[in-house]
């Protein structure tokens, strides 16, 4: 071994233990207090998650809302077309925040801003990857912005220009003239 290569083996040799410890100890994934397992996805815009206690707590989305899901027998029945529809985009909002949430690896980071009068937190949901849920099902035309709620919203003008693409697109509901919004819907 010439003299070049001994003064070099010495500090391979420390990068190669420096290396193999980073890759043991240092990526470790590191869960934020904010990060939730979810336990379940109940439609377009609440889940159940659960704390790293174990303590389930319902999380209704902020700024948006979803299409109605049927919850009985007699609304998953219904003929009505104005159900039928509500409840069909209700159920794709649904199956794509699944989707979202089965992509995060079944967890969820939470932006609390609220408490509803139901005692959900209402939070600002995004993958532990960043991707900001309500974000994608506006911008799918899966969701609508609830207006009267924006001034809450830190993400407001993310979400609204999401909206204006998925209208000027015509995705999701945007492309469907008998949609009626969540909001009308519960009215009737």
């Amino acid at each position: 071994m010439s003299k070049n290569q001994m003064a070099v083996y010495p500090t391979i040799k420390s990068l190669s233990i420096v290396s193999i410890l980073l890759l043991t100890f240092g990526c470790q994934p590191k869960l934020t207090p904010n990060n939730y397992a979810v336990k379940r996805v109940s439609d377009g815009d609440t889940l159940v998650a659960s704390d790293a206690a174990g303590k389930d707590i319902k999380v209704r989305f902020a700024c948006v809302d979803a299409p109605e899901v049927a919850h009985t027998n007699a609304e998953k029945n219904s003929k009505a077309a104005a159900q039928k529809n509500q409840f069909k985009w209700g159920n794709l909002a649904m199956q794509r925040m699944q989707q979202l949430v089965k992509e995060g690896g079944g967890r969820v980071v939470l932006t609390v801003t609220d408490t509803d009068r139901y005692g959900r937190k209402v939070s600002e949901v995004r993958l532990p990857n960043g991707i900001f849920a309500q974000e994608v099902l506006t911008r799918e035309g899966l969701v609508m912005v609830y207006r009267p709620y924006l001034k809450n919203c830190p993400s407001a003008s993310v979400l609204e220009q999401a909206e204006a693409e998925a209208k000027k697109s015509r995705r999701g509901v945007w492309g469907d003239s008998k949609f009626v919004p969540a909001w009308d819907f519960r009215k009737k």
